[in-house]
């Protein structure tokens, strides 16, 4: 059912302080609430919601800006919730009237929320970032003509894959799981295999490869067996246990030369990404792009790819992506040499950095300089808006975590904006002052 108007009992909050007294009317958080279209939320996710059937659905500005303010300070579904109950700021950004001094809802219904919202909803969000900044006169529609456009690893919240730890993991998961279907498992190996797997770990902290390979075939045993004798008893299964019995075929049989091999048993579909880094040789989750105006740093779109693609493969998608949000076409765009030989064939004019001293126009060297700003961009959208580690599942959750974060990094923006709005309407002020000092000092 769709979420009901927010009414408050009067007689419960008679003596209750009401937000707008609590709070500071010119703090940035207050006035962004202000500035963005609530309703139009209500009217674009309500969709999602069925008539008459069900209990009541959460309102849509409390999710809406849990989300924003997750994802902007890097905190946990449950950790926000608590923050909330904490913060008249949040109350009051959150559509409020009273100070709660209760949990809003469950955080497990921010994972339901998300599940709902859907990439296209995420989108929404990112929009009216842009929307809210133009709005504001944050941002330039000239702004919005440039794009840099780069791509980078957003790793998922798996542990490091060694062959020994996805067979016990296998092992583990194709046990519990037929258990719970109601099939006997005569030998689950529960005591042995994780001695085997600390005994192999030992075995290769001493470098003792020969032992160490030794207890990884042996897990890979145990596995097989564990598999045949679910196979056995139940050679037609379905549901969640023929798709952990697939997984784990994959897992028994892969060699170490094989191509698209799984890493993780609860998310089989992350790859092995190498971008050439010192410190991280292998990335284990999917590539994500990401793109912002070449001017100011805002950013316009953030594409999670299931594969791990060639960069000019992705340009399509993301350009695409880009005019969505913007709501109209983009000029130009720039890229690194990753991108050489895209084949783009779209509206936009794609440079590649190939700058040539005495061959090079001035004017687009100082663009192709500019490109290099969305580093730092895509560093911070990694270490302070969930970017680094992704712990949503499945592709949808890869989807979804990338372009929140990215509406997160926005939505700072946008808050910084009001900061220093402020702080050149005092510096104004006081350069005034002074100088009507020194005018009737004279």
């Amino acid at each position: 059912m769709k979420p009901k108007p927010h009414h408050h009992q009067a007689q419960r909050e008679m003596f209750c302080v009401e937000l707008e007294q609590l709070v500071d009317a010119g703090h940035p958080l207050v006035q962004l609430g202000q500035q963005i279209d609530w309703a139009g939320f209500e009217e674009r996710l309500g969709a999602t919601y069925a008539e008459a059937k069900g209990a009541p659905g959460l309102r849509t500005r409390l999710l809406v800006a849990l989300h924003y303010l997750k994802y902007q300070h890097d905190l946990s579904d449950e950790a926000v919730v608590q923050h909330w109950v904490e913060n008249p700021y949040w109350q009051h950004f959150s559509g409020e009237q009273f100070f709660q001094h209760e949990l809003p809802i469950d955080p497990s219904s921010m994972t339901r929320w998300r599940q709902r919202l859907g990439e296209a909803g995420a989108e929404a969000m990112l929009k009216e970032t842009i929307q809210t900044g133009l709005r504001m006169k944050a941002i330039k529609p000239t702004q919005l003509q440039r794009v840099n456009v780069d791509t980078t690893v957003q790793t998922k919240a798996v542990r490091f894959p060694t062959d020994a730890r996805l067979y016990n993991r296998a092992r583990e998961r194709l046990v519990k799981t037929a258990r719970d279907c109601g099939l006997s498992i005569k030998q689950s190996y529960a005591r042995v295999g994780p001695q085997l797997l600390m005994r192999q770990s030992r075995y290769a902290h001493a470098r003792q490869m020969n032992r160490a390979r030794a207890c990884t075939r042996k897990l890979r045993t145990n596995l097989g067996r564990v598999i045949r004798e679910i196979l056995r008893q139940a050679p037609a299964p379905t549901g969640l246990l023929q798709r952990l019995l697939v997984t784990a075929k994959r897992i028994h049989v892969q060699q170490r030369t094989d191509q698209h091999k799984v890493y993780s048993v609860h998310e089989p579909e992350i790859c092995c990404i190498a971008k050439g880094k010192a410190g991280k040789k292998y990335e284990f989750g999917n590539k994500a792009s990401v793109a912002t105006t070449s001017r100011g740093g805002w950013l316009l779109g953030a594409l999670s790819r299931p594969d791990n693609p060639y960069d000019g493969h992705t340009l399509e998608a993301q350009l695409t992506q880009v005019r969505r949000v913007v709501g109209q076409k983009v000029l130009q765009a720039h890229v690194d040499m990753g991108y050489r030989g895209h084949g783009y064939q779209g509206p936009e004019t794609v440079h590649v950095d190939k700058r040539r001293r005495g061959s090079t126009q001035k004017s687009l060297w100082r663009w192709m300089k500019r490109r290099a700003a969305v580093e730092p961009t895509i560093g911070h959208l990694k270490a302070e808006h969930r970017l680094e580690r992704n712990w949503l599942k499945g592709t949808a959750g890869d989807a979804i975590n990338a372009i929140l974060s990215a509406a997160a990094m926005n939505f700072q923006k946008l808050q910084g904006f009001f900061w220093h709005f402020w702080l050149r309407l005092m510096a104004q002020l006081m350069s005034s002052f002074r100088g009507t000092s020194s005018m009737l000092a004279a």
